[in-house]
């Protein structure tokens, strides 16, 4: 499996930073991805829904630390990017 596209969307929000688009093989998108600033700086979270009881499930998510580790390489290094444009302050794009 390879990450051969990701785009960033970044935002002005107290915790949240962006959010990311994934794209994996060429065929298969994960969006939604959201990027948070926590007490130990940023950090990726994955699209999740709420539930019946209040609390969040991940509907898409890395089932190993090594895929998480990429993930949240490529997604913030795309992030610092779009920062450093100054591109994307607006929310995310949803028409894409």
């Amino acid at each position: 499996m390879e990450i051969t596209d990701v785009r960033v969307y970044p935002v002005e929000e107290e915790k949240l930073k962006g959010y990311a688009t994934i794209t994996f093989d060429n065929c298969f998108v994960v969006r939604d991805v959201k990027i948070i600033s926590g007490p130990k700086g940023l950090f990726v979270a994955m699209p999740s829904k709420k539930r019946k009881d209040g609390t969040y499930r991940d509907t898409a998510h890395p089932l190993n630390s090594e895929v998480r580790g990429l993930i949240e390489t490529r997604v913030l290094g795309a992030y610092r990017v779009e920062r450093e444009r100054g591109v994307g302050l607006d929310g995310p794009n949803l028409e894409e």
